[in-house]
């Protein structure tokens, strides 16, 4: 491994990004003096490396330490969003870049929205929709045909689920079945019952569902979808 050239890989990376070293600095909380002229060929510490990419986690760890592979990791680009299920009044982003999960490796919602920072699958990068906190892939076919399974679907974690539900949206939701968590992408509308919510399907074969508020654990606005089309 090669840490005298760290830096200058540091370097690189930056004015890939297009951003400033003050950015940088601020970003990753490392002093102004550690990419000096003076000071480019010294070694990097682990720690510093573990701030970098904590920072910018898209950066490859193993290009900036040895200069081998890519910059930066798989990510998947896509022109633009199959489905835009935003609110109308949602500013739109020129340009994100999206953390993919994997709601199996998590064993659930629950836990992905409790340390989803850590390790996703790889980053999307797609134009022209509002911030999402991840991406999942869509299991069953309770929305098809606008979703199928192994779609994309991109997210914003609701924290605040009682007072924070736009009825008739599409959500990811997480519920409480007898001990056991049901995850699903669903519609939801209002129900007749006290503090319940219908739980509505796209797939017309699929009945509509009252179940008791308490009884959600995790809910994400469904903000677009990517369709992802398989060739035998």
């Amino acid at each position: 491994m090669n840490f005298a050239s760290t830096k200058h890989r540091i370097l690189q990376y930056i004015d890939h990004k297009d951003i400033t070293k003050q950015d940088f600095f601020k970003k990753t909380g490392l002093k102004r003096g550690f990419l000096d002229a003076d000071k480019l060929n010294a070694s990097v510490t682990d720690i510093f490396i573990a701030k970098i990419i904590a920072a910018f986690p898209e950066l490859n760890i193993e290009w900036l330490i040895t200069g081998l592979g890519e910059m930066t990791k798989s990510t998947r680009q896509y022109d633009t969003a199959d489905n835009d299920f935003s609110l109308a009044y949602e500013p739109k982003m020129e340009y994100q870049t999206v953390p993919l999960y994997d709601i199996e490796a998590y064993a659930g919602l629950v836990p992905l929205f409790k340390n989803g920072v850590e390790k996703p699958l790889e980053h999307i990068s797609i134009p022209g929709i509002p911030k999402c906190d991840g991406a999942v892939h869509v299991t069953g076919d309770s929305m098809y045909p606008l979703l199928k399974s192994g779609d994309i679907v991109l997210y914003k974690k609701i924290n605040n689920i009682k007072d924070n539900i736009f009825f008739g949206e599409m959500y990811l939701i997480s519920v409480d079945m007898d001990g056991e968590e049901y995850v699903a992408v669903k519609y939801i509308n209002k129900s007749e019952l006290k503090d319940h919510i219908k739980l509505v399907s796209y797939n017309q074969y699929h009945a509509e569902r009252d179940i008791p508020l308490e009884k959600v654990r995790a809910l994400a606005f469904i903000k677009a979808s990517i369709r992802i089309n398989s060739m035998n």
